[in-house]
């Protein structure tokens, strides 16, 4: 039986209203610094211990195969009201560098029971087309990812007190969504205990492993070219200092418009196959890594901003076939488990690939150093590829 319609739309918005979480924090860490005196260096921690508590959280959350063992939606709703919580507090006027960064730890941690499970959701009712269902749901969080490049913009007069509370809001009424709508999916087959192996049991599986492979290629590259969108910009002009641009709304394009990228990716795959297509992505992705340092010298800010649009869009459109790939291949009972782990490697990737690439980008001022990007998308196509034969 087919489920309602309303159900996918549900899903993307609680799942979109949640995830704000994920990015309020960046869209006022400057005013957190004058707040509450903090040094200049801690910015990057309180920002990476939110990635630090996802990747703990989704660990956890996969050894005790919670999605798998708990009703999804009451999992969601609990996950999105404690990291409500934890992004209101805060605004409390005695906070302390330790208590912010707990806070952000904990919000992460919590942020685990919303992404992978929400995907795990839309497993649960969408068998056939699900390439398409995680498109629309991607391709959300692809527009929340991009949004503190806009609130940089568009913030004015707003207190950053006003943007916690409103996405602490937000990030409760999308849980309470999540559970009043969305009761248990009928592809739903929930496991009955912990099962300690279940993890080495998925990863036996030769289809699994080929589509976490190709994820945890396309996750090298997705997240240190969000993060360098705005650097890259600044790199051109300082190339060509006599263009410029107004980088938060040029950063906030190149990232949001991979929402289209993951919607249109879903339509192509149930055409011609989700791994057909999430293996032209990554591998349009993979040349665009290698051919970046050649257009950096061409001086047409049109064709600079265009090419990196078109990287927004190829370099994200894979995530929601490979995380389509990862679910149709995972035992039925451990689906949840399944998405939870290979985000957990996947995010965990992103660090080193970010932090090889800051760290090249004090050594030398060549854009060369992103082609070190593609090292992912290639990793990710010699799995897909070795597969297919």
């Amino acid at each position: 039986m087919k489920p309602p319609k309303y159900m996918l739309t549900i899903i993307v918005i609680s799942q979109f209203l949640c995830t704000s979480l994920w990015f309020a924090g960046n869209g006022v860490m400057s005013e957190l610094k004058t707040t509450f005196l903090l040094e200049e260096s801690s910015l990057g921690y309180i920002t990476s211990l939110l990635q630090f508590g996802f990747i703990t959280g989704t660990l956890i959350f996969a050894i005790l195969s919670i999605a798998d063992r708990y009703a999804p939606s009451k999992v969601f709703f609990f996950c999105a009201l404690f990291g409500a919580i934890c992004n209101l507090v805060l605004i409390w006027k005695s906070n302390t560098y330790t208590s912010i960064l707990t806070f952000r730890f904990l919000t992460g941690f919590f942020l685990a029971g919303i992404y992978p499970v929400g995907m795990k959701i839309a497993s649960d009712y969408y068998q056939k087309g699900l390439g398409k269902s995680l498109g629309f749901l991607v391709g959300a969080l692809v527009i929340g990812t991009a949004f503190p490049h806009l609130l940089k913009e568009l913030k004015g007069e707003l207190s950053w007190e006003f943007v916690l509370i409103a996405t602490s809001l937000l990030a409760t009424l999308g849980g309470i969504l999540m559970i009043t709508f969305i009761p248990d999916g009928p592809f739903r087959k929930p496991m009955q205990k912990i099962n300690l192996s279940a993890i080495p049991k998925i990863f036996k599986k030769q289809k699994f492993k080929t589509a976490a492979f190709g994820y945890f290629g396309h996750m090298w590259e997705l997240y240190t070219f969000w993060a360098f969108v705005p650097v890259m910009l600044q790199m051109y002009t300082n190339i060509h200092s006599e263009n410029s641009f107004n980088i938060p709304l040029v950063s906030f394009s190149i990232i949001a418009i991979g929402g289209i990228g993951c919607v249109f990716g879903g339509y192509l795959a149930e055409k011609f196959g989700v791994k057909r297509i999430a293996l032209l992505s990554l591998l349009l992705s993979c040349i665009c890594c290698l051919i970046a340092p050649i257009l950096f010298s061409v001086n047409s800010p049109i064709v600079f901003v265009s090419f990196l649009l078109f990287w927004g869009i190829v370099v994200i459109a894979d995530s929601p076939l490979f995380s389509t790939l990862v679910a149709q291949n995972a035992p039925l009972q451990l689906k949840g488990t399944a998405l939870t782990i290979v985000n957990s490697i996947g995010f965990f990737i992103t660090i080193f690939s970010i932090l090889l690439l800051n760290l090249l980008k004090t050594i030398t001022t060549s854009t060369a150093i992103l082609m070190i990007l593609a090292i992912g998308p290639i990793f990710g196509l010699i799995a897909l590829m070795k597969k297919e034969k």
